[in-house]
């Protein structure tokens, strides 16, 4: 399997400052994460697949604030199919910054999958980022979290619970899974590791011209659904994951960042 796993900045390992890798983490909420982590004085790991110049100005400004504090990592996550693509990507995050503190999973890919035309590398896909990366890689990450006592945050949906999102039933069930392995790994990583999650709503809308666009009218119907009557943003998700980080008390929990929206979700677009 040809993978690519390659550390795009040296660190320095000699500081006491916690780490925090954040998947998918070069721009939208990943970066916003990176960016809050980083003012509360984390050393931070900045994943991507294929944003990668995107990862590397945000790595530079960063460093520019703090030397040697941000690093990046570049992998597909299909990496988690292979043993030693998966092991080869464990070392490569351990010798950034030689420990980690917490590990938040928020690479995810979204779009519509209609029932008649779901095929088989929708369900590879969506299950790949939103399910099983999650699960193999938390799984291969938790010796060196154990030894931190430290902490796994998943970025959920609140249609993973519920109530779906209409024509997105695969996104659905990958998410709902995410959710489940929130739910049960806290029960199996307790005490030494707290694993909690964050469910937001529309909070960054997708890329106009990506595959994941939602259309203008199904846009407006959504804000209009939305109590606060706006679009979250991505420091809002940011500020509650550094919560959670914090929170020592809390696990097994998955926090609602919606502006009310999940109250009115009927389980459709309106």
């Amino acid at each position: 399997m040809n993978q690519t796993v390659i550390p795009t900045h040296s660190a320095d390992t000699n500081t006491s400052a916690p780490v925090m890798l954040v998947t998918g983490s070069a721009k939208r909420i990943g970066a916003a994460i990176i960016e809050a982590a980083h003012t509360q004085g984390y050393r931070v790991i900045i994943h991507c697949h294929q944003s990668q110049a995107q990862a590397k100005v945000l790595a530079d400004k960063l460093n520019t604030i703090r030397p040697t504090s941000a690093a990046v990592v570049t992998a597909d996550l299909a990496v988690v199919n292979d043993d030693d693509s998966l092991n080869q990507f464990v070392q490569t995050i351990m010798a950034t910054f030689g420990q980690l503190d917490v590990l938040v999973h928020n690479a995810s890919r979204f779009y519509p999958t209609p029932v008649g035309g779901i095929n088989n590398e929708n369900w590879e896909e969506l299950f790949l980022t939103n399910a099983k990366g999650p699960l193999l890689l938390s799984q291969s990450l938790l010796p060196y979290l154990q030894a931190q006592q430290g902490s796994i945050i998943s970025l959920l949906d609140i249609h993973a619970h519920d109530k779906p999102f209409q024509g997105y039933t695969a996104y659905n069930m990958a998410k709902a899974a995410h959710r489940m392995m929130v739910q049960s790994l806290a029960l199996e990583m307790a005490p030494q590791v707290r694993v909690n999650g964050v469910a937001p709503g529309v909070n960054v809308l997708p890329e106009a011209k990506s595959d994941q666009a939602l259309d203008r009218t199904l846009q407006n119907n959504i804000v209009t659904s939305i109590p606060m009557q706006r679009i979250g943003k991505p420091k809002d998700i940011a500020h509650c994951v550094l919560y959670l980080t914090q929170a020592s008390y809390i696990t097994g929990e998955i926090i609602t960042i919606d502006g009310g929206r999940s109250l009115t979700l009927a389980g459709n677009d309106d």
